[in-house]
């Protein structure tokens, strides 16, 4: 039976990607029976950019390490020919490097394979949103990673000019991992006036999400 606080949301088609049969089939009940709509499964990243393309879900569940094409080049596939497709990173562990290339590829989220099913249903209804954020855990890793050179950097001077000075304290914040509402707490602005200072700074950079922008704050030399 799905449950009740599913019903007054809109349907999510998902695309499953992961080579384990038995967990790719228990994640596919634990969702359909939260009301998220199942429309494709594959069991290597190739056939799963594939899936995407031919059927636009709103979010591809990935798995990173299988055989084959793996899930950071499918990410990097999916982000390059499905835009609209966001890109849920489920993994087993934050400490595996392939977290950040997955992040740097165009993922808009993670979650680790433990997590809670309240917690994977809302990490799921965020990336559709285009809402997903980055926890402070991750950020700190991901500011790291890059920050010891895996990333080319970019002149400071070319991302702040079309920012303004709000949006580049809000893009600083949440490149260090903050949510909205503590953006808003340390602004003294409103949540609303984040998400609208995030909608600007996501079109002026011509990014998709906000992990996209923490990385561009970090290539930029803004944090």
């Amino acid at each position: 039976m799905r449950a009740d606080a599913s019903q007054d949301q809109e349907p999510i088609n998902v695309v499953l990607v992961d080579d384990h049969e038995l967990f790719r089939g228990g994640l596919r009940d634990i969702l359909e029976d939260q009301g998220v709509n199942v429309v494709g499964e594959a069991d290597n990243g190739e056939r799963g950019a594939e899936l995407v393309a031919e059927l636009a879900p709103d979010v591809a569940v990935m798995d990173l390490n299988m055989p084959g094409v793996g899930g950071v080049e499918a990410t990097r596939r999916i982000a390059a020919q499905m835009p609209t497709t966001s890109v849920l990173v489920l993994t087993i562990s934050s400490d595996d490097e392939t977290v950040m290339q997955a992040m740097m590829a165009g993922a808009s989220g993670y979650l680790l394979k433990d997590a809670s099913v309240e917690e994977l249903v809302a990490g799921i209804r965020a990336a559709a949103a285009g809402e997903s954020s980055i926890s402070p855990r991750i950020a700190s890793k991901l500011l790291v990673w890059l920050r010891e050179g895996h990333a080319e950097q970019r002149t400071p001077e070319v991302a702040r000019a079309d920012l303004s000075d709000r949006e580049i304290e809000v893009l600083r914040l949440l490149a260090a991992g903050k949510g909205n509402a503590a953006i808003a707490e340390e602004l003294f602005i409103s949540p609303k006036t984040v998400k609208n200072h995030i909608a600007s700074i996501l079109v002026k950079l011509q990014i998709e999400n906000r992990i996209q922008a923490a990385i561009y704050a970090v290539k930029a030399g803004l944090v």
